[in-house]
């Protein structure tokens, strides 16, 4: 199942609640992804646990928390509470990965981890099992707006071998200069939830852009399943 998530960290952060309105709707966003940044893990500051509540409170579309700080152990388990439906975390920001993602599920929230484009999958196999997604970077966090790494899609191939090897209903999120000129080699090599900023809200009609990239990403994943299945 293909899904899009726009990033508010492109949206104009004035007006967030219609921001984030502007993506809903029938056919719209499956998420809002949220940036959190901590000018410690990445060199930038956006926002925190307050502006979660208030946007849980402002639209019906759930939200995706990307955590790019520090010490998520001790502050993943605020999202949740503040009412992110998905919370992911950096797995070279954890101490304990394993018991930060049971935390996250016995409070109720889809656990997530995402790797920067260095960081290789195959040391946290064995921990698959434990997530519900699985985020490859596919810029260096910390920004919006930068171009795609082309070099990032071998990896997301062989993070979705991972997945099927082991049988595992586990979401592959790709997060990073994702548009309509990249959004299909990425569901070709296996990604299937998207994350997109500028492709999305930097268009006219932001709405019509999610639907756009979805039956894009659809395409290309129908094409590659086709492809393998001969």
């Amino acid at each position: 199942m293909v899904q899009i998530n726009p990033s508010i960290l492109s949206a104009d952060f004035a007006r967030l609640a219609e921001e984030a309105r502007r993506v809903g709707g029938p056919e719209g966003a499956d998420w809002l992804h949220v940036d959190v940044m901590d000018n410690h893990f990445v060199p930038n500051l956006t926002l925190g646990v307050p502006v979660v509540e208030s946007l849980r409170k402002a639209t019906d579309t759930p939200l995706d928390c990307h955590l790019m700080i520090e010490d998520p152990d001790r502050w993943a388990p605020q999202y949740v509470e503040a009412g992110a439906g998905s919370v992911t975390f950096h797995a070279e920001a954890a101490a304990a990965p394993v018991r930060l993602a049971r935390e996250i599920r016995a409070k109720g929230a889809r656990a997530s981890m995402a790797l920067k484009p260095a960081t290789p999958i195959e040391p946290y196999e064995d921990l698959l099992p434990e997530l519900d997604m699985l985020l490859v970077m596919t810029v260096e966090p910390g920004f919006g707006g930068q171009a795609f790494l082309d070099v990032m899609l071998p990896k997301i191939r062989r993070t979705r071998q991972l997945i099927d090897k082991h049988g595992l209903q586990l979401w592959l999120q790709v997060d990073g200069g994702v548009s309509a000129s990249t959004i299909e080699r990425c569901a070709e090599a296996g990604a299937d939830v998207f994350v997109a900023g500028s492709a999305v809200y930097g268009a006219d009609d932001p709405a019509a852009a999610v639907r756009a990239l979805r039956a894009q990403a659809r395409e290309a994943a129908d094409g590659a399943a086709g492809t393998c299945a001969h």
